[in-house]
């Protein structure tokens, strides 16, 4: 079976994939699929460099995330364009990882499932992380260099917990319980989506 996994920033998506793969689920992380290519020599980097510029290309030869940020953040026409670029290579390369899987589950880790558009088709069943916009915030400022606008930015880009729910077969509520509790209840629906290997509590 094929899940896809979403989530706002902050929400914990991170660790229920986490708790997934204790499961024995096969992760296809689709952000670190993007880091990839956008490394130095990633497949991505040759056309963001002709379509935005040297000044978007680190000295090494990576894209400059800080500037790509700010720009995809404060141009929507930009951050279109970046995403024609990157779309494509990392719904291949994700299809590639899971067609090469050997779990009985398999889970697209995407951040913008529901944006997209494109990703309900290719799963069975789509799991929703959510939590209080407070909650979202409060955990990403306790990461290095985030300031209060910077994520105010990223929650606006994203689409409202009322489309992720909307668009949801399952919701995990991460907001206010224990780890142990959230990893149970992760475990328990892997459990029933097919999981061959469920880790002992």
């Amino acid at each position: 079976m094929r899940i896809g996994l979403t989530g706002g920033i902050g929400s914990g998506k991170s660790t229920v994939a986490g708790f997934l793969r204790e499961a024995g689920a096969a992760i296809v992380d689709t952000d670190a699929i993007s880091r990839g290519l956008t490394l130095a020599g990633g497949a991505a980097m040759p056309a963001i460099a002709q379509e935005f510029g040297a000044d978007f290309v680190s000295p090494d030869g990576a894209l400059d995330r800080e500037r790509m940020r700010a720009l995809a953040f404060s141009d929507a026409a930009a951050k279109r364009r970046l995403e024609a670029i990157l779309h494509p290579l990392i719904t291949a390369e994700a299809l590639t990882q899971a067609d090469a899987a050997r779990a009985a589950l398999v889970v697209f880790d995407v951040p913008l499932l529901v944006e997209s558009g494109r990703w309900r088709a290719r799963v069975s069943r789509v799991l929703v992380v959510d939590c209080s916009a407070e909650t979202q915030m409060q955990r990403v400022l306790q990461r290095p260099g985030w300031t209060r606008e910077r994520v105010e930015g990223a929650l606006a880009a994203q689409t409202t917990r009322k489309a992720r729910r909307a668009a949801a077969d399952a919701v995990l509520l991460n907001d206010g319980i224990a780890l142990d509790t959230l990893r149970n209840e992760v475990m328990s629906l892997a459990a029933r989506w097919g999981c061959e290997t469920i880790a002992t509590p």
